[in-house]
């Protein structure tokens, strides 16, 4: 691997007089398609027979070349405007990643249609159809679209999906549309017109927030962010363009990641997107083993614990980490810090295919950044770091006495703002038009700001102690899930306006076989002599109140998605969590509970 696959960080930075750090790529922009639509001519154009998206059949894979992606996606679009749809009607999407999906997304796009993916747990899961219901609410679509309408059936029927246009691929029944007539077009709609009138100011899709601290609110994404950020991401790899990246991934397009980030990343370089049904947990993880075994990819995307999941595999599969490392440029992971021992598992395994190494990065951005807006785009080897400002944007970091930064953002890959919401829109930026993310960050070396930033947590999940002590919640329950390894899956930090942090846990499954149901609360000496000792000793070596854990308490009922304890993308809404078991909560903190641990 040559050295030209990577631009060296360069960043240019300005101080202000009020303490406030500007950070900015000093390399220009490059060249921004208007819209989507033009990656898709593109490519037609020039390589019309390689595959764009596949996904599997049996033992094979259903693939689709760019000029099969083109014609599908013009005779969707006819179809489309010929039904009436245009930028006020949107199209909610509430199945998973698939060729039907991508295709329904493309035609969107190419017209100026709106199309609203939501997390398919949503449809899926009774419990979860209020957050599907409010999701149309928000939105007002006039169509919902799932891939199988039995599988999806429960939810097409609630009352705010059942009086909108539904169209399915699989099991249709009558009343519905098949989506294979989409795909019929309409030959009297002026189809060029329709797509010269979409411009970098239309809207792509609008993408719901995680709801993390308040109801989700829909991110306005037009072909300008999407673009503008293809472009910047580019620039910082020279990779993408020095031969077409293949991707195998299963990242979900709901989430602008998965849907903006990776599958656009395949359009605007020619590549190839093999979409993965595996994901990684226990019953899924075989079907990405054997998918990335099939398909040899050029870039890796993943969460940790699926690197982690995979790597075990790996160990003790030759031909599959062949598979893995041959052509692999890129192996980038999102979504938390990967630990370093399986960083260092995959050099090691990378090595034993070739001599020198992919570039193991990840970067930084939200939603509402469409979503990259710092990427570490040159070699580093620790994990931790999100990297430099991208071409095109500027950072505004406003630190502390400690020097962690708020960060805020400006740049032509940021929202115009939320949809049907002014009010949150106004908040969002301040008076100088960045947007305020809510994100801290640190310096990797402030004497040397090449080496770029290390994400420090939401400043939202921080608070106080009753002493006025700030404890920096995102940090310190990672540290704890590392603490509690093997013990808890996952963990929500505790302690606002009281003396002490403590930890409610959520236990892994074997940690919780044999344990007592107490009222909500897990109780075993086990898991008492265990997580007591664990805490105790890490008490011992953690000076001052801002971190020292004191007190947990296990929990009996895995979170709730429908409840609102899970966001769509997976995480905790640790405040719904807090609220929905404050009982348990004000347990915790009572040092006569029996189900209360102490440190």
């Amino acid at each position: 691997m040559t050295d030209d696959r990577f631009l060296p960080h360069k960043v240019l930075r300005e101080d202000r007089d009020d303490g406030t750090i500007l950070l900015r790529s000093g390399y220009e922009l490059g060249p921004v398609a208007n819209v989507t639509g033009d990656w898709l001519h593109r490519w037609n154009d020039e390589a019309p027979d390689r595959v764009f998206i596949a996904e599997r059949d049996g033992e094979g894979w259903r693939e689709l070349s760019y000029a099969e992606t083109l014609q599908s996606v013009r005779a969707i679009a006819a179809a489309l405007v010929g039904r009436g749809y245009g930028p006020d009607t949107p199209i909610l999407v509430i199945s998973g990643n698939g060729i039907d999906h991508g295709l329904l997304a493309l035609a969107a796009q190419y017209v100026g249609i709106p199309l609203v993916p939501v997390a398919e747990q949503y449809a899926l899961i009774p419990g979860a159809h209020e957050r599907l219901a409010y999701a149309a609410r928000l939105i007002g679509p006039k169509m919902v679209y799932a891939v199988d309408a039995a599988l999806y059936g429960d939810a097409l029927n609630l009352p705010e999906l059942a009086g909108l246009d539904r169209v399915a691929s699989v099991n249709v029944p009558g009343g519905m549309t098949r989506f294979d007539d989409l795909l019929k077009g309409d030959a009297g709609v002026d189809l060029g017109a329709a797509h010269a009138a979409v411009g970098p100011d239309s809207v792509v899709k609008i993408l719901l927030t995680s709801g993390s601290t308040s109801n989700p609110k829909g991110v306005i994404t037009t072909h300008r962010m999407m673009c503008a950020n293809q472009t910047q991401i580019a620039d910082a790899l020279p990779f993408l363009r020095q031969k077409p990246p293949r991707i195998v991934d299963w990242l979900p397009w709901n989430h602008v990641f998965g849907g903006s980030h990776n599958f656009n990343m395949m359009l605007a370089n020619g590549g190839s997107l093999y979409i993965d049904g595996g994901k990684p947990v226990k019953h899924l993880v075989g079907k990405t083993i054997e998918n990335l075994a099939l398909v040899p990819g050029t870039i890796w995307f993943n969460v940790p614990i699926g690197f982690e999941m995979v790597a075990e595999a790996m160990r003790t599969d030759a031909k599959l980490r062949e598979s893995v490392f041959a052509d692999l440029d890129m192996l980038f992971y999102a979504g938390a810090s990967l630990p370093q021992d399986t960083w260092a598992a995959l050099e090691e395994m990378a090595r034993m295919v070739r001599p020198d190494l992919p570039l193991m990065t990840s970067s930084w951005g939200l939603t509402e950044t469409a979503p990259a807006a710092l990427l570490q785009h040159e070699p580093t080897t620790r994990s931790g770091i999100v990297g430099v400002p991208l071409p095109g944007v500027t950072v505004k970091l406003i630190p502390d006495e400690d020097m962690r930064c708020e960060v805020r953002v400006k740049g032509p890959n940021i929202m115009p703002g939320y949809h049907d919401n002014p009010e949150k829109t106004a908040e969002a930026f301040d008076e100088e038009g960045y947007f305020v993310t809510g994100d801290a960050m640190k310096f990797v070396d402030p004497a040397n700001i090449d080496k770029g930033l290390k994400f420090d947590g939401r400043i939202s999940e921080d608070f106080k102690l009753t002493s006025g002590t700030w404890v920096r919640a995102a940090n310190l329950r990672l540290e704890m899930l590392g603490l509690l390894a093997g013990i808890a899956s996952d963990i929500v930090i505790t302690g606002a306006d009281r003396d002490e942090i403590g930890i409610l846990v959520f236990p892994a499954p074997a940690a919780a076989e044999g344990a007592e149901n107490l009222d909500g609360a897990l109780v075993s000496d086990r898991l008492r002599d265990e997580i007591g000792r664990r805490l105790s000793e890490r008490a011992k070596e953690v000076s001052g109140s801002a971190s020292r854990v004191v007190r947990a308490l296990v929990l009996a009922d895995p979170p709730s998605i429908g409840d609102g304890e899970i966001t769509a993308k997976g995480n905790l809404n640790f405040r719904k969590v807090q609220d929905r078991r404050a009982d348990l909560l004000a347990r915790l903190y009572d040092d006569a509970d029996p189900a209360t641990i102490h440190a």
